[in-house]
């Protein structure tokens, strides 16, 4: 199994279902709290249009919601964020409030529940909104999949 993460900040629809073709993904995992996004430039990520278009173009959709910060995690970072005068927007990368605080959330799931569930899935893509790979929990959740089990990971 192959490993890729993807945002949709920064991306047009074209470009967005664009990588997931040209990477050949087969299994879409959406890890976001929330499965929907403010406004209409990003309207094709919300949950309903999201999984319609992955159904036809033959991508499996799976909503992992124990996989999503909480928002105590976010709300840390968020208070972190103001302190150093950064907009999420521009944050390239998390916090250590936030990566120790997901670190901990996620310390007892069962990633090997997960391996056995996408166990016929070969390229498999993580999902939340952030542009960087490094300013969402993605990233931390890809790492993690690598580190105990090998797989190697690519960010679209």
């Amino acid at each position: 199994m192959d490993i890729f993460t993807i945002g949709v900040y920064g991306s047009s629809e074209q470009q967005f279902f664009g990588k997931l073709a040209e990477n050949g993904i087969d299994t879409f995992c959406d890890i976001r709290q929330r499965r929907g996004v403010r406004g209409s430039q990003y309207a094709f990520v919300n949950s309903k249009r999201l999984q319609d278009t992955l159904a036809e173009m033959g991508i499996s959709y799976n909503y992992l919601k124990e996989l999503s910060p909480t928002r105590e995690i976010r709300a840390a970072q968020k208070e972190a964020d103001k302190r150093n005068g950064i907009q999420k927007k521009d944050r390239t990368r998390l916090g250590d409030v936030f990566v120790n605080g997901y670190k901990q959330h996620i310390a007892d799931y069962d990633f090997e529940a997960l391996v056995e569930k996408l166990k016929d899935a070969e390229k498999v893509v993580f999902f939340c909104v952030e542009e960087s790979p490094y300013a969402c929990h993605r990233s931390i959740v890809a790492e993690r999949l690598h580190k105990l089990f090998g797989y190697p990971v690519k960010h679209l």
